[in-house]
């Protein structure tokens, strides 16, 4: 069964609040909805059991931890070896935020982040490129972020 039909409109509210701000009050949810708070709980809990709920983080501001640089690497891989413990490699590397296996001539997609360009080229050159399997990259560095979001249209 399709997960999003298992949606009602009330659920579809309750992730719609959610997405805009996940340490609302319970009870502040419920008065949005028209609910029992104790309703409300068991949806979100339900939804968390079913996976449509996969966790709750903080946004940290990057620069306070002197991560203020952003970029984009695409990782071309050799493909003769095997790279079987590639992918959690390169999870594994310092200030890598996102992996991403993508189609075309590269394997990889990363978003990562660093102090500076020279603390990207350290992370590239010490840590990315040294993994087997690994066998060029290129780099795109952010200028400026327009939009950021892991929110998802809930039409």
């Amino acid at each position: 069964m399709d997960i999003i039909r298992t949606i009602d409109e009330i659920d579809h509210k309750i992730l719609t609040i959610l997405q805009e701000k996940a340490r609302i009050p319970n009870a502040e949810v419920a008065r949005q909805v028209g609910m029992a708070p104790s309703a409300v709980l068991e949806r979100i809990r339900k939804l968390e059991e079913r996976g449509i709920i996969e966790g709750y983080e903080v946004r940290l501001n990057p620069l306070p931890f002197k991560q203020g640089l952003a970029a984009f690497v695409l990782v071309e891989i050799d493909r003769s070896r095997g790279n079987g413990s590639l992918e959690q490699r390169l999870a594994e590397v310092s200030g890598v935020q996102e992996v991403h296996q993508i189609a075309g001539e590269d394997g990889y997609l990363l978003k990562v982040r660093a102090a500076d360009p020279k603390a990207l080229g350290q992370l590239l050159r010490d840590q990315l490129l040294t993994i087997p399997g690994v066998k060029g990259s290129r780099t795109q560095v952010v200028l400026n972020t327009v939009k950021e979001t892991r929110r998802i249209e809930l039409e």
